[in-house]
């Protein structure tokens, strides 16, 4: 093979700027995000004893890593209660009717979890892929810092992870 044939045809480089992040459950959240961080994946290898040597092997199942998002909080805290509602939900810390009352809820949002996608374009704004995580839940959100000694007026961000069964990279090219 020749230099020429190693060539890349495209050398533009993925900015990390350009993609758009939605979930069904969480409109406020999807129009004030600032960050979102694709999760790590691993695989913890196995490995085969010897009487020399612990041969490596690789193991079979794969571990995702949480998705972390950040976001603006909007001044009527709606985004931020979406997720606080979700988590509420989940975990029903007064009673089981604050489950289902998620449940009957989250009916017009198809279920308890939701799919989150993140949509990658390329410089000219065109859709190249898309990561899909599949039934996707809040796990984590962050402390709301209120502070009066800062010179500066910073607006609140927050940030959120999410766990999920597993993810997908669509290509739209």
């Amino acid at each position: 093979m020749t230099a020429v044939e190693d060539t890349p045809l495209n050398r533009n480089y993925l900015s990390p700027l350009n993609y758009k992040f939605t979930v069904k459950k969480l409109p406020n959240v999807n129009f004030f995000l600032q960050k979102v961080n694709l999760p790590s994946m691993n695989i913890n290898p196995t490995g085969m004893p010897n009487p020399f040597t612990f041969i490596p092997m690789s193991g079979d199942h794969i571990q995702f890593g949480a998705l972390s998002i950040s976001f603006k909080v909007d001044e009527n805290l709606k985004n931020y209660q979406e997720i606080f509602d979700w988590l509420v939900g989940l975990g029903f810390p007064q009673s089981y009717d604050q489950y289902a009352k998620l449940e009957a809820r989250n009916k017009v949002y198809e279920g308890l979890t939701s799919d989150i996608s993140i949509m990658v374009t390329d410089h000219a704004k065109n859709p190249r892929f898309e990561f899909i995580f599949r039934d996707a839940f809040p796990t984590y959100i962050s402390d709301l810092n209120f502070d009066t000694t800062t010179q500066d007026v910073n607006y609140l961000t927050v940030s959120a992870n999410f766990k999920y069964t597993l993810f997908e990279i669509n290509r739209r090219i």
